[in-house]
């Protein structure tokens, strides 16, 4: 074991405070919502409104077999919260930030150490222990550990979820970063020597872009009961876990519900100042030619 292979052991004791932090911070968060019994709306077939299906949604942070580490397991709904509540709930969410930077840290000092860590934090908290015995999961989710609660500025009268499916990253690479990304493929398949002749007959100063579909997000659309201090009366967010509304005194804002899953096809129209070309240039990349 060399100093390379692994991050300062300072780095890591600091990392492991973060979980621990983070697991008593949601620990904190489920008790008083089981205390509480606010009221909660949820959409999500797997998500429960009672207090143990609320501790679940919080502590789901594992892989579970066959998942795609891009995809993150929802909990869509509204929470009804206190002050006490929403303070329980920030803290999280700072818990949360500490972990997220504490990783971040390790990933840019030592990538190599990332899945030791990994290994490492799956034994420090009770429930984390409870949940390996019980599922046989053994791998941290890391979208699902540092995703944030989504928390409303202000008292809210309405929510309207919406899917939203159309969503990409685009990266702009040159000719060159594709013609390398080719190559560390399987260069003797005859539809990578295709790409590669393709490729070869572009100008070497061509932008191309690589594109990447982002998996379906729900969008939560709130219209506040009152201006907020800039003088907004709405707000959307992208959510995947409870939405927390400080509508204590109101109860639970008028909901627009949508499906409980995204539409399989594209309902939208291909914009007319769309950039890129209809057709994939490489697809083994996903590279497309601008227009």
């Amino acid at each position: 074991m060399t100093v390379s292979d692994y991050p300062a052991y300072h780095l890591m004791q600091h990392l492991e405070r973060c979980f621990d932090d983070l697991m008593a911070a949601l620990d904190v968060l489920a008790t008083q919502y089981a205390t509480q019994c606010p009221p909660t709306w949820m959409l999500s077939p797997m998500a429960d409104s009672s207090p143990d299906g609320f501790r679940t949604a919080l502590f789901d942070v594992w892989h579970q077999t066959g998942q795609d580490g891009r995809e993150t397991r929802n909990y869509l709904g509204i929470v009804v919260a206190n002050e006490a509540l929403i303070d329980a709930a920030r803290n999280v969410n700072a818990a949360k930030d500490a972990f997220h930077a504490g990783l971040q840290k390790i990933k840019s000092t030592t990538p190599k150490a990332l899945s030791d860590t990994k290994a490492q934090l799956t034994t420090r908290h009770p429930d984390v222990n409870q949940v390996l015995r019980k599922e046989g999961l053994a791998r941290l989710h890391l979208k699902q550990c540092w995703r944030q609660l989504p928390i409303a500025d202000a008292e809210v009268a309405k929510v309207r979820f919406a899917w939203y499916q159309s969503g990409r990253s685009i990266k702009r690479i040159t000719v060159r970063d594709a013609e390398q990304k080719l190559l560390r493929l399987d260069t003797d398949a005859p539809h990578i020597k295709i790409q590669l002749r393709r490729l070869a007959g572009l100008p070497s100063e061509e932008p191309l872009a690589q594109v990447q579909t982002q998996a379906p997000l729900m969008r939560a659309n709130l219209f506040f009961s009152h201006p907020l201090a800039d003088g907004h009366t709405r707000r959307a967010l992208n959510v995947s876990m409870p939405l927390f509304v400080p509508n204590e005194r109101l109860g639970m804002p008028d909901i627009k519900a949508p499906p409980t899953h995204p539409q399989p096809q594209r309902t939208r129209a291909t914009r007319s100042d769309e950039k890129l070309e209809s057709e994939v240039f490489l697809p083994s990349l996903r590279v497309y030619r601008y227009r």
